[in-house]
Order: C-alpha cells, then structure tokens, then sequence
C-alpha cells in the first residue's frame, strides 16, 4: 500500500464523498468526469480496497473510503501549510521571526530599533525571547529562535555570525559614598575583593567576561548576591550593600544619579561586545533576512556608549 498518495487524486476523491458522484464532483472541479473515474480506480489499485459503494444514484464512501478521506484531508492540510510557508519564506513583507537577546540588550535593540521595524513591517510577528547567553545560543541551535544577539564572542561552528559591535566598558558601579569611589586610579580586581558584590549568574556574557579577569589576576570576587536581572545589580549598589561590576551603557536606562562608574585595569573589561548570530547551515526566511539588513543598517548608527554614569571617571 502507498504510503504518500497523489494530491490531485486525493482531491478528486474528497470532492467526490461531498458531492456525491463523480459527475458532481467533476462539475465542481471544471474536469472531464473520466479524469474522476481515473483517479478513483488509481486509488483502489493503491490501497488494494473499494473506495466507494453505490447508493441510488450516486455514491458514497465505503468503511475503507472514509478512512482514506480522513487521511487525505490531513494530508491536502499539510501540503497547503508548506506551501504558506514557501510563500512567506519568499515574501519579506510577511512571517514571523523568533529572536533571542540578553536583559541587557533590550535598551540597544528593542527600543527603537526592532519597534521601528515592526512598524514598518505590520505583517511581520515577532517571538522575543529574552534570555542568557547560554540559553539564547541553545535556543538557536535548536532552531527555537531565527536570529540571537549575544553578548560575548562565540567561536562555536554551529554559529553563523554576520556582524557584531563593541558597546561601552564594564565598570565598577558604586554609591559615590563606598570607599572604592575614593580610590583615584583604575581599579584591580584585588582593590574590591574586601568588599561585597553582586553579579550576574554564571550563564550570562557579562559573567564570563568577570570570571576571565578573574583567572588573569588571579583573585576571587565574593558575590553575596548572583541574580538574572541588570536592574538587580544596579538597585543592588544603588542600596548601598556594596558594588557591581556592569557596562556603563545603563546608567540613562535606570537613571541612578547617586551612583558613580569607576574604571577597571583589566583589558579584558574593554573588549566587551555583541554579536548578531544565525544558526549556521541555516536557510532562514525572507522575513528574517530583512530583519538582518535592518540590523546592520540601523546598528552602525546607535550609539553603543549611552550616556556615562553622573561622576564617572575615566581611566
């Protein structure tokens, strides 16, 4: 028995168990009725079972008929969905995009850039995923999301990446009362390992970058508080229990006038940025693609050092 049957001829015989008859079936579908008769005896030679039993004047499907007719309906749905898909993958005006980001980006992309794209493509839906690193670089290979912005450089071959930019220095984010704001000198990892801090879960780019100047200088941060939320981290110090180590880009974002950002010794805190990836072997569609091009008209033009921290200093 066939596995896959034609969909000319499934259409042929659904239009049939509607209709009635092959004469009516083949009026509605404007063909010859021996093109009907044709298709039918091709599909009882294939199931090797009677399809349909007279009734009067006309027919009706046998036991056999209605369980083929219930098949092919699922199949004649399948077949239109592909062809939607096909339609919208060639059509940059409609679809939906699934896209990944970190916490931290939502100030970068969201506002106004992926807004002002989804006012000029109103036929295009969207699936914001906000999420790690980890999980967004997941979350593509997976093919759950179209297109991630990761903070961290990947050198993972599953990976396509198109183009990425630097964005503002991690730095020490402090009450301007705590004692490190007092010390007048990029600052060392071992000038805040007295002192509490807060940070990103492990997860996280921002983290990775930490836990690298943490292996270079050769020193421990003591972390009271490990939290998913940047506002956290912020709220963290803006409460005076101690620092954060956080990118400046921020400081508009939370609006925190009584916190100060202090410059760090440690290269590795300059080299933080962000990399708009695909999933590598990856046809993605026309839609994603605009939303590509979009980016990398768009992004050039951002700023990616948001206003500095009231008091900052530089290094």
């Amino acid at each position: 028995m066939q596995k896959m049957f034609n969909a000319q001829r499934l259409q042929y015989f659904l239009q049939v168990t509607v209709s009635g008859s092959l004469r009516g079936a083949a009026e509605t579908l404007d063909v010859d009725p021996s093109s009907i008769s044709r298709a039918i005896a091709q599909l009882e030679r294939e199931t090797g079972l009677r399809l349909l039993e007279r009734k009067g004047r006309g027919v009706v499907p046998s036991e056999a008929g209605n369980m083929l007719a219930r098949y092919a309906r699922r199949q004649l749905e399948i077949l239109e969905d592909f062809h939607n898909d096909l339609r919208q993958s060639r059509d940059a005006t409609r679809g939906h995009i699934g896209v990944g980001l970190g916490e931290g980006m939502l100030h970068i992309f969201f506002h106004p850039i992926i807004t002002d794209y989804m006012r000029d493509h109103p036929h295009i839906t969207l699936d914001l995923a906000v999420a790690s690193v980890d999980q967004n670089v997941s979350n593509i290979v997976e093919d759950k999301v179209d297109i991630a912005m990761l903070y961290h450089g990947f050198n993972d071959v599953r990976l396509r990446h198109h183009f990425s930019m630097s964005c503002s220095p991690i730095q020490v984010i402090v009450r301007k009362s705590h004692p490190l704001a007092e010390i007048d000198r990029p600052l060392r990892l071992k000038d805040l390992s007295p002192y509490k801090g807060a940070a990103l879960h492990e997860n996280f780019g921002l983290r990775q970058y930490v836990r690298a100047a943490e292996i270079s200088e050769q020193v421990q941060l003591k972390h009271v508080l490990t939290t998913s939320s940047f506002r956290a981290l912020w709220q963290f110090a803006q409460a005076d229990l101690g620092y954060t180590l956080c990118p400046t880009s921020f400081a508009a974002w939370f609006n925190m006038p009584d916190l100060v950002a202090l410059p760090l010794s440690n290269p590795i805190f300059n080299q933080g940025g962000i990399t708009i990836v695909t999933r590598a072997g990856r046809h993605i569609s026309a839609a994603a693609t605009s939303l590509l091009k979009y980016l990398a008209t768009r992004v050039p033009h951002l700023s990616m050092h948001s206003q500095a921290v009231p008091g900052a200093r530089q290094s």
